[in-house]
């Protein structure tokens, strides 16, 4: 990655980035809930996919909007 970007195509790199992340954490979330019952390791590596998505998508939020609102994360609290 050699190209110059200006601030709008970064800026736009960055949301394609939060929503490919906001796709593939429901994607996984989904797949852990219906492996649930048959699967119960399947499910926790799903899971665990999952939340690392997350944590991307929370990540790429807070450029995008810098202290906007609380944090949408189960279980996660903000430090300050």
């Amino acid at each position: 990655m050699t190209d110059v970007v200006d601030a709008d195509e970064l800026l736009r790199r960055i949301r394609r980035g939060r929503e490919r992340a906001a796709d593939e954490e429901r994607a996984w979330r989904e797949r852990a809930q219906s492996l649930a019952a048959t699967d119960p390791e399947g499910s926790r590596e799903a899971a665990d996919r999952a939340r690392a998505y997350e944590a991307v998508l929370l990540v790429l939020e807070d450029i995008v909007r810098p202290g906007g609102g609380p944090m949408r994360a189960e279980g996660v609290k903000r430090v300050t």
